[in-house]
């Protein structure tokens, strides 16, 4: 019997044949096998699973969260807008000084009143030359002056706000003790230079005229005022050394390392703008400004290290510091009062003190 007689399947996957089977003849039993089943394909193994996304952020990214975008034009327009709100502020404090000048002009003579006194000078006072003098210096300049030292903070603030989009979220934590820090070095060095360097220098100065005996000073308050102005600015742009090293150091220009190595060129820096800032040429009155310059360096660099000690993820052994500074400070009082009850005073051979 043949193929189609003997119904052979067709082969895998086929199907059924489309073939029709040829009819069987009559009287005939016809016979057909059993279908064979063919189990279905197994399927596939699922494929593994993709691995998870990244992070949106990674670690070294995090500290950017936060940081402002800006392009050139919106710098300019920052910049902009800070400037108007700073003259805004100068302008409150201005008209505020406006209505007190004349008390403030006491206040700013002073000094010169009070060195004319010493020199034995009859009248202790300034003078003045020309007509518009009085009004330029009493209603404008000074002022203008005191504006600039009450609206320092503002100031100040608005330099802060300029530069921080460009700083991390975490070093914008800075802004109130930089202003208040800033603001108050600024006013205490003009105070500095009030009560302390001025007042010296001037002395100084009048006194140099009276020595020829036949010179008795007359200072017009143009040339006082410009003196006065040139001092306390100065002095006052010096105190904030510690806070330009610091915001330096903030914008990695600077590291407390490359502050030490470079010491020694600071230090002749800050002796030769002492001697430009001082208004007199001794000595004794550029050690008076060159001496609290030094100090206010190395108070900066100990600021920065600071910064940098916490940026690094350490921490700063304050009680032991502590401890230290309230030893120097008990073994100091201690040799001061020793010195004041036994009436000591210093000599330059041993043993360096004697009654």
């Amino acid at each position: 019997m043949d193929d189609e007689k003997q119904g052979v399947p067709p082969p895998s996957g086929e199907g059924p044949s489309e073939i029709p089977e040829a009819p069987a003849p009559s009287g005939e039993t016809t016979y057909s096998p059993p279908m064979e089943v063919i189990p279905a394909a197994a399927a596939p193994p699922a494929p593994p699973a993709p691995p998870a996304p990244p992070p949106e952020t990674m670690p070294e990214d995090e500290e950017e969260q936060g940081m402002l975008r800006m392009s050139f034009m919106e710098h300019l327009e920052e910049l902009r807008n800070r400037i108007i709100k700073s003259l805004y502020g100068l302008a409150v404090a201005f008209l505020a000084s406006i209505v007190y000048c004349y008390k403030l002009w006491e206040i700013v003579s002073e000094p010169a009143v009070a060195a004319l006194k010493t020199l034995h000078v009859d009248p202790p006072q300034l003078i003045s030359t020309t007509p518009m003098e009085g009004f330029s210096i009493i209603w404008v300049k000074l002022p203008l002056l005191c504006s600039i030292f009450l609206g320092s903070p503002w100031l100040v603030y608005q330099l802060w706000a300029f530069i921080s989009p460009g700083l991390y979220k975490r070093e914008r934590r800075w802004a109130v003790p930089f202003v208040l820090l800033t603001g108050g070095l600024f006013i205490a060095g003009g105070c500095f230079a009030y009560f302390l360097a001025f007042r010296y220098g001037l002395t100084f100065l009048l006194g140099i005229s009276l020595l020829a005996g036949n010179v008795k000073p007359m200072v017009t308050i143009t040339e006082y005022f410009d003196l006065f102005v040139n001092v306390t600015l100065g002095v006052g742009l010096v105190f904030e050394l510690p806070v330009l090293i610091f915001l330096l150091t903030l914008l990695r220009i600077v590291s407390p390392r490359f502050l030490m190595r470079h010491s020694r060129y600071a230090i002749l820096i800050i002796v030769i703008v002492a001697a430009i800032i001082t208004p007199t040429p001794d000595v004794v009155n550029l050690m008076l400004f060159a001496v609290p310059m030094c100090a206010l360096y190395f108070v900066g660099v100990f600021a920065s290290y600071l910064l940098v000690l916490r940026r690094e993820g350490g921490q700063f052994p304050w009680k032991r510091a502590l401890w230290i500074t309230l030893i120097v400070l008990v073994v100091a009082a201690l040799l001061y009062s020793v010195i004041a009850y036994f009436h000591l005073h210093f000599i330059r051979g041993w043993p360096f003190l004697t009654r």
